[in-house]
Order: C-alpha cells, then sequence, then structure tokens
C-alpha cells in the first residue's frame, strides 16, 4: 500500500537538481580513475503493474539494467545503482565483465551502507560515499588508461 499512497514526486523531491548534478559529478570524477561505468536510478512508487506482478526491487534493476543499455559498454564494465525509496531499497548489478572479478558481497556491503544513510535521511552522503566505494573496487580491476571513453550518462535518472 506504501506504493500506492506515496506521491509519484517524492524521488524528485529527494533528488533534486542540485544533488543530481552533484552526484553526476562525482560518478564524472570516479571514472576518470577507472574504466568501469556507473549508471544510477533513483525511484519512488512502483507502478500498479509492477506491484501486481510482484516485482520486487532487484527485478525492477535487472529491468532498466536492461532498458538503459548498462550492459552495452565495450569492456561490459557497467555497474547500475538502483534506488527504490518507498521500499528502502538499494540494488546494484554488475555487467558479467565486472561481476566475474568483484564478488557479489561485495556490492551488497555498499547497498547496505546505503540503504543506512538514506534511512537517516542521508542521501547525498550515502550516494557520494556509495559512489567512491565502487570506484575503489572498480579501480583495482578496471584501472584508468588514456583510452577512456564515457560510455553511460553520469547524471542519475530519477523516476
Amino acid at each position: 500500500f506504501r506504493h500506492l499512497l506515496t506521491p509519484p514526486w517524492i524521488a524528485a523531491r529527494r533528488f533534486g537538481p542540485a544533488l543530481s548534478a552533484e552526484i553526476g559529478a562525482a560518478v564524472e570524477l570516479a571514472e576518470a580513475g577507472q574504466r568501469g561505468e556507473i549508471r544510477l536510478v533513483v525511484e519512488g512508487p512502483l507502478s500498479f503493474a509492477r506491484l501486481w506482478r510482484g516485482q520486487d526491487a532487484r527485478q525492477r534493476a535487472a529491468e532498466l539494467f536492461g532498458r538503459l543499455g548498462v550492459w552495452d559498454t565495450e569492456e561490459n564494465s557497467g555497474v547500475l545503482i538502483y534506488v527504490q525509496l518507498v521500499d528502502r531499497r538499494v540494488e546494484i548489478l554488475a555487467d558479467r565483465g565486472i561481476a566475474a572479478l568483484i564478488d557479489q558481497s561485495a556490492w551488497e556491503a555498499v547497498c547496505r551502507k546505503m540503504e543506512v544513510a538514506f534511512s537517516s535521511g542521508n542521501y547525498r552522503g550515502g550516494m557520494i560515499d556509495a559512489i567512491s566505494r565502487i570506484s575503489q573496487l572498480l579501480t583495482v580491476h578496471f584501472p584508468a588508461t588514456a583510452d577512456n571513453p564515457n560510455e553511460l550518462d553520469d547524471a542519475p535518472t530519477v523516476l
């Protein structure tokens, strides 16, 4: 019922233009030090149709991973951070080039830390810290080279 009672503008309110710009700049800076691509999606309430189908945050993240082309990077080095505000869930999905090298438990640790920050209303700190931690993980396996194109949008998508 929380999804049905939550106004659709909640995500835009929590992640307004100023914070979205700051997050985009943090992603750009993080990607300059490694070859991974970080993509962020923040969503408020899920639609009635998604709720009816029983879609959870992980399934929604997988759907958006494909729709936004996070899988379509040269080195299969895309990472999606999906924030579902109503259920207070965070999911991180990594493309196969990264998933083969970084254990899922590392992504889970980042997710849980973000959820704790978000539960106290610290959306900025939780997101910036997550971007930094993800960048550190990617730097180990995908350090920057002279050819480091920006393949995905750095600004968060707010749904």
